[in-house]
């Protein structure tokens, strides 16, 4: 494989796991359904690059800016600093006013992530935005079409994803995991024999490097996420 720039998730394992970190300029989905972290994951990554003196733009179609402030600083993480600093950029996306921000995401923010000097850019999430478009062309194309534009500003981005209620190993609309260059699913197992439930990661997907494929335990605390690369599920 090509020796290639690594971006740190500061997600502890992880990195361990992708051998140093996400391939620069890639666009990675992070799936997962409701409470597997995929937020506190995209978080994670732009703290992480803050703290390395990235400069990070989070796009929220859920969260006004300061909701992602206080879930941020739920677990340690001061964003307001790096925001008057003009370190990082938190926009909210109306997807009601799906017009209006279908032309802000395709005008403005090609400009935007270059004027900003953004290398860190989250989608939180892709599948909210996949709804502003009715047909499946329509879907693909304007997919495929952002994370293009995204990864011609050289910014490494990432992308969260509701999983399909039928296939946790899929989107909402099976179009990301395809667009996208790495797949990281986040999911809740179930262990019959011993009754109980698991956080689990597995890297799906990623190109132009090798990674792991195990499934690994991981878990949430006031600190984050941290992936127990060692360790076994169950």
């Amino acid at each position: 494989m090509i020796d290639m720039d690594r971006v740190k998730t500061g997600i502890e394992g992880l990195d361990e796991m992708l051998e140093g970190g996400l391939p620069r300029s890639h666009a990675v989905a992070v799936l997962g359904s409701f409470g597997t972290g995929k937020t506190t994951f995209a978080l994670q990554y732009i703290q992480q690059g803050l703290k390395e003196g990235e400069k990070g733009i989070f796009i929220s179609l859920e969260e006004d800016q300061e909701s992602v402030i206080a879930n941020a600083r739920s677990f340690g993480w001061e964003l307001q600093p790096y925001i008057e600093q003009k370190k990082l950029s938190i926009v909210k996306l109306e997807p009601t006013d799906a017009k209006t921000t279908i032309t802000r995401v395709k005008s403005e923010l090609p400009e935007f992530i270059k004027s900003f000097g953004a290398t860190r850019i989250v989608i939180d999430s892709v599948s909210l935005l996949n709804l502003l478009f009715d047909a499946d062309h329509e879907k693909r194309s304007n997919l495929f079409a952002l994370i293009q534009m995204i990864k011609r500003t050289g910014a490494t981005c990432i992308m969260t994803a509701e999983v399909n209620d039928d296939n946790p190993n899929s989107s909402r609309d099976g179009l990301v995991e395809y667009a996208s260059d790495g797949v990281i699913a986040l999911r809740y197992e179930e262990s019959k024999e011993k009754a109980e439930v698991q956080l689990t990661v597995r890297v799906m997907k990623m190109r132009r490097t090798t990674h792991s494929r195990r499934v690994k335990p991981y878990t949430i605390s006031n600190k984050g996420i941290q992936v127990h690369a060692a360790a076994e599920a169950f």
